[in-house]
């Protein structure tokens, strides 16, 4: 068992979240329970699958609940475009956000192949 809250990708992780709810906070109120809530859930999936592996036994379980939290960032890029296309979300914050979720998948990536290399 390992403390979810000392590893960089889950601090990653919780501060994109963090990002993403004020990013999202100017976005049309008839979006609220469109792209405003399924942008949040599935950013804020990225962490919380992050410290639920963490809570579970074995490196195995761990890196199959980091493959779930990658889905989830790949999830949260796509919707990231969407709202930039639709013009809901500044080019310069979709830029800052996509580059954090890029960073995030590589850290989720190096922790999964390391995991893997350990079993």
């Amino acid at each position: 068992m390992r403390d979810f809250r000392e590893l960089k990708v889950w601090e990653k992780a919780h501060k994109l979240t963090l990002s993403v709810y004020r990013a999202t906070q100017v976005f049309p109120k008839e979006e609220l329970y469109g792209l405003t809530s399924q942008i949040r859930r599935s950013c804020a999936s990225i962490p919380a699958n992050i410290a639920e592996g963490c809570g579970r036994t074995g490196k195995a379980e761990l890196a199959r609940f980091l493959q779930i939290a990658m889905g989830s960032a790949s999830e949260v890029e796509y919707h990231l475009l969407l709202a930039h296309d639709l013009n809901l979300l500044k080019a310069q914050y979709y830029e800052s956000l996509a580059a954090d979720v890029t960073e995030i998948k590589r850290m989720l990536t190096c922790f999964i192949k390391k995991l893997k290399a350990d079993s």
